[in-house]
């Protein structure tokens, strides 16, 4: 058997079962979300890691140094985000080719260092080695705030059915950048800005967790397969109303016969499910003021934990897959 035979989360399932359960007593949150998360002390503490491959995340030839180095921060401020946390500090390992220009490698810090700013976070250190392929982790550390003892935070497994759905912002953008990205646009086109440079919504995931929603997840692999770990993880299943899933006109201009296909499969947008009742999500709605929220559909009792997008008469749109998977 490959790993194209099992896939990315086939591989997980079957590594997390070598694993012994967890025995520590302080660990809220292991395998299986956006982020690990701990008691330590009084605080609540979490923690992910995210990597970047030259050739299969980005293509140096075609992307600026600088993006590089602010989406290998960003993509891991959005899990933090995801479990409506606090980012504080990084890790970063670098692995380059020795004939790899100073320049580049400068380049990248300049844009760990403006993410950081950004959200607040701080590199406290990393590692560089030798290899014959470039590539970016990032490790971050943040916190959750407590509530009676317990910490707020937005978890895969929280989704009950009759919780609506709802998404930050507009989806699809990163996966119409990247197809104008290979087709040479400039790197100042709206849909390939939205690619290089994603901005998480980390002010939304605090505000949903501090309001009491339980259940979010970022969009990274894609709108529908990320809804898709949701249902597995909460025994439920999805319809998503086709009309609903929120697309920018620059999508729409660009790929009018793709923009619905790229919006529910195309990944990397970093933007927020949320899942939760109509009164809590209104209560996230009024404290965020200018980012928009679109209730997108709902959660349902599905025995099967399919995720179904209707269209406008109610028929099921097919789509040949839900999203990215590294090893399909």
């Amino acid at each position: 058997m490959k790993l194209s035979d099992i896939g990315e989360f086939g591989l997980i399932e079957r590594l997390s079962g070598i694993l012994a359960p967890p025995a520590a007593p302080d660990l809220v949150l292991g395998i299986g979300d956006d982020a690990a998360v701990w008691r330590f002390a009084e605080e609540f503490l979490i923690a992910t890691t995210d990597t970047m491959v030259d050739g299969v995340h980005f293509e140096s030839g075609r992307t600026p140094w600088t993006t590089v180095g602010w989406k290998a921060l960003a993509t891991n401020v959005s899990d933090i985000a995801a479990m409506g946390g606090i980012p504080l500090f990084a890790l970063v390992t670098l692995t380059l080719p020795s004939e790899t220009e100073i320049d580049a490698v400068e380049l990248i810090y300049v844009g760990l260092a403006d993410c950081g700013r950004e959200y607040g976070v701080t590199i406290v250190g990393g590692d560089t080695v030798r290899s014959p392929t470039l590539s970016i982790t990032v490790a971050l550390l943040g916190k959750a705030e407590s509530r009676d003892g317990r910490p707020a935070i937005l978890c895969r497994d929280s989704a009950r059915p009759g919780d609506l759905i709802v998404v930050t912002g507009t989806l699809g953008d990163s996966a119409g950048g990247l197809r104008r990205l290979s087709m040479s646009a400039a790197s100042d086109d709206p849909l390939v800005q939205r690619h290089l440079s994603p901005r998480p919504p980390l002010a939304v995931g605090r505000a949903a967790a501090e309001a009491g929603i339980e259940c979010g997840i970022d969009v990274s692999d894609g709108l529908l397969q990320d809804i898709g770990h949701i249902c597995e993880r909460s025994r439920t299943g999805a319809v998503i109303r086709a009309a609903d899933v929120p697309i920018s006109d620059s999508l729409r201009a660009a790929y009018p016969d793709d923009a619905l296909a790229l919006a529910c499969t195309g990944g990397e947008d970093y933007e927020l499910v949320l899942v939760g009742d109509r009164d809590l999500l209104d209560a996230v709605a009024s404290m965020i003021g200018i980012v928009p929220l679109t209730i997108i559909g709902e959660i349902v009792d599905d025995p099967e934990r399919r995720v179904r997008v209707l269209d406008e008469i109610g028929e099921e749109v097919d789509f040949a897959r839900h999203g990215w998977d590294a090893f399909r």
